[in-house]
């Protein structure tokens, strides 16, 4: 396949990065990878950098926006333009002003929705049944700059956050190979975010994972669902520390129970949590020290 002419700088970090560049590199000339360095005592994978290196990018690190500026103030690209996903660190203007035709950053969000740093997980908790991305010109104030192209993407009622973030990864490389040609090209230009009131999204904490009994059930669901990977839902049931990974929400049926309360359902052998509207009911589930489990098993070796 034929890449597109012109090149790029492209800027990321995470893991998003590096399943995007992988995907970009088949598209794009890719002149040079910034990312940020190799951890200290780090000695795992650091996929952006390993990519690059696959990939025979030229690869640049940056651990903070003052070494970002510095860096940019010694080397020469030849590109326009730079295309920013997953980076984590702030980009200055003398940075966004080095690139004459700027920097795009592909957001995984329907902006102004969930400007900030976790829109994926945030359109998952707040119920909402669909999501998107938008290609936003950077500009020094977060995520409020103008757009050069929105997609949108459903939700179905069970999707989790690995789920939709790959879905989400997939449409913001088709967006960026029919956009950013007619971008260069001067057939398309950028257009205000609109009226529409921003919502905010923020990093998660590892406190984010403890379940509170007194949320309604729905909500409780799509926390299990958004924080699949991290930081996880949990709990205690009968003594013993575990991991929630998969649930449906029922109606109470019984009285008198308050938010916390536990009961099994004897006809699935599932467990069922009382909630301030509506009862948990758990399929699966993962106690600590031990591997993911159904229910059913849980309850043969445990004693609630």
């Amino acid at each position: 396949m034929k890449k597109i002419s012109e090149p790029i700088v492209f800027f990321g970090s995470g893991p998003v990065a590096a399943e995007s560049l992988r995907l970009l590199a088949q598209d794009f000339e890719i002149e040079a990878v910034i990312t940020k360095p190799r951890p200290p005592h780090h000695k795992g994978d650091v996929p952006v950098l390993n990519l690059a290196e696959q990939f025979n990018l030229a690869p640049y690190t940056a651990a903070n926006k003052k070494e970002l500026d510095g860096l940019l103030a010694k080397v020469s690209f030849k590109s326009q333009l730079g295309v920013l996903i997953d980076f984590g660190i702030i980009i200055s203007q003398k940075v966004i002003d080095f690139f004459p035709k700027g920097i795009i950053n592909s957001h995984f969000s329907l902006l102004p929705e969930w400007r900030g740093a976790d829109p994926i997980t945030f359109s998952i908790l707040s119920g909402q049944e669909q999501t998107g991305v938008s290609l936003m010109f950077l500009v020094e104030k977060m995520d409020e700059g103008p757009l050069l192209a929105q997609a949108k993407q459903e939700l179905p009622p069970d999707i989790t956050t690995p789920e939709l973030t790959k879905r989400l990864i997939h449409l913001s490389r088709s967006l960026l190979v029919d956009n950013v040609p007619k971008y260069l090209n001067g057939i398309t230009r950028a257009f205000p975010q609109g009226d529409t009131p921003a919502t905010y999204s923020r990093k998660l904490t590892k406190e984010d994972g403890i379940i509170d009994w007194h949320k309604p059930a729905a909500q409780i669901e799509r926390e299990i669902r958004a924080f699949i990977e991290w930081p996880k839902s949990r709990t205690t049931l009968g003594g013993k520390e575990i991991i929630i990974t998969k649930a449906y929400v029922a109606a109470s049926t019984a009285s008198q129970v308050k938010p916390g309360d536990i009961s099994v359902i004897q006809e699935t052998g599932l467990i069922a949590v009382a909630t301030s509207d509506g009862s948990l009911c758990i399929e699966r589930l993962k106690p600590s020290g031990k591997r993911e489990m159904s229910t059913r098993e849980f309850l043969s070796g445990y004693k609630l």
